[in-house]
Order: structure tokens, then C-alpha cells, then sequence
């Protein structure tokens, strides 16, 4: 485990949603600059080797506590590992983040268009995040689409609704694709894929004036990349990580679970 290569982290929190999802915020031994929406690899020793993959970080730059947003992949070779540890367990990161998942800063589009599923929301509260730090509305509105199956799985749902009434710029809309199994639940209904266009001629995303983010199932990523090419959106107006292999893609980053 070179230090050259990697930084020790201390598990300070873990916060578990459903039997496969959770969230921990991990206390690096040197700060790991970053760029909102940029990830990091975040390994588990197993036999004298660092097994690792990529996550995206939930926290903002200026936070020393980094935040990742993870799900337990049967099988898989490192979730597995991670899902066991707990407060004041060690894990390993890489000590250069990477990726260009960035929020578009060129001044150019009028909107930001977010479509998430599950964990793929996190790159987008690390944005958002960064930008109430920063105390100043962007030059733009942002839309951000949140699916998922059950009520539970919307994590960081109650931070998205509470940035929404306190910034008329920025609008969120969650969405359940088996609403009959959360029977309390009075939102919007369906996949993501389903409401795009709905939420977008709403609130007047056109392809001419708005960046849109895809970030999390490639089946979401392929199905809603279409959608917006159809609806008249340049691939430069696209941008892509995807969680899972499998499918075709052109990501400005892909992160890849294990």
C-alpha cells in the first residue's frame, strides 16, 4: 500500500438506507482536492493488494470529510468488503481524483438538465453543494431528475427538496418507477426516462440553451442520451458517467462497480 499512491482514510460515519444501500464520510490523512463531480478510487486491502473502484464524491471541495453514496453489488468483489466496515474502520483512496464530469461553467447554456438514478445522484449534491458554499445563484436554472424503485433508495431526498424551496433556480423532482410498493408516496411517477421531456418542455429546457447530465444505470443513460438527441440536443450538450458495464457509451467519465 504505497503512500506515494494512496492516502489511509478513517470511516467517521455510515448511515445505512436499505439492506444494499448506504452512505459513509471517510476522514482522509491529507485533504484530496477535487472538482465537484469528479471521483476518486476507494479500495479495501485483500490479500497484500488494494481492491478498488471508482466513486463519485457526495461532499463539496471544501469539505475535509469525503461523502460516497454506495450500493452492494451481489458478488462483486469489493463492495462486499466495504459493506462489513464501520465507524473507525480504514479504507484506501487514490490520491489524485479524476474525471470530467464537471458542471458546465462556460456561460453558454441557459439550463442545466440532471437525470439520476439511486447512487448516481451523487455527483450532483457535490455540485450543489459546492454552490451554496459559494452563496451565489449560477447563470442558470437546473432541473434535477432523481428515480429510483422504492421511496427509500431516493437518498439525500430531503437535502434536494429542502436546496429546492431555498433557491427558486434550482427545481427537483423524484420519481418512483414501483410506486405501489411505497404506498405513502404522493410524488411523480414512473422512470426517469418517462418524465424527461415532461419536466423539460415544463420548464423550457430546449436543446439550443441547455447542458444535460446523465449519471448512473447505462440502460437510464442510453434510453435518455435518445430521448434528448431526438429532441434536437448536440452530443457536446450531453454528458455521461455511467455506474455499470454493459452497455455502449461515450462518457466524458465512466465509473465502473466492483
Amino acid at each position: 500500500m504505497s503512500p506515494a499512491t494512496y492516502l489511509r482514510g478513517k470511516i467517521v460515519e455510515r448511515r445505512d438506507l436499505t439492506p444494499t444501500l448506504w452512505a459513509i464520510r471517510v476522514l482522509p490523512e491529507e485533504k484530496l482536492a477535487f472538482v465537484p463531480g469528479q471521483y476518486v478510487a476507494l479500495g479495501v486491502p485483500q490479500g497484500g493488494k488494494i481492491i478498488e473502484r471508482p466513486y463519485s464524491f457526495v461532499n463539496a471541495p471544501h469539505q475535509d470529510e469525503l461523502e460516497f453514496f454506495l450500493e452492494l453489488v451481489p458478488g462483486g468483489r469489493l463492495t462486499p468488503l466495504l459493506y462489513r466496515l464501520g465507524v473507525c474502520e480504514e479504507v484506501f483512496l487514490r490520491r489524485t481524483a479524476k474525471g470530467r464530469f464537471a458542471f458546465d461553467e462556460t456561460g453558454r447554456p441557459a439550463h442545466h438538465l440532471m437525470i439520476a438514478t439511486v447512487t448516481g445522484v451523487a455527483p450532483f449534491l457535490s455540485m450543489l453543494r459546492d454552490m451554496a458554499r459559494k452563496a451565489a445563484p449560477p447563470p442558470a436554472s437546473i432541473l434535477l431528475l432523481q428515480g429510483a424503485s422504492l421511496s427509500v433508495e431516493l437518498g439525500y431526498s430531503g437535502e434536494l427538496a429542502t436546496f429546492a424551496r431555498e433557491h427558486e433556480w434550482f427545481h427537483y423532482v423524484p420519481s418512483l418507477s414501483r410506486e405501489w410498493l411505497s404506498p405513502n408516496w404522493d410524488g411523480e411517477r414512473g422512470r426517469v426516462d418517462d418524465i424527461v421531456r415532461k419536466y423539460a418542455d415544463a420548464l423550457g429546457f430546449t436543446a439550443a440553451h441547455t447542458t444535460a447530465y446523465l449519471c448512473g444505470n447505462p440502460q437510464m443513460i442510453q434510453n435518455v442520451r435518445g430521448i434528448l438527441r431526438r429532441g434536437g440536443f448536440a452530443g457536446e450538450s450531453i454528458r455521461e458517467e455511467m455506474y455499470w458495464p454493459g452497455v455502449p457509451s461515450t462518457p466524458a467519465s465512466v465509473s465502473v462497480p466492483v
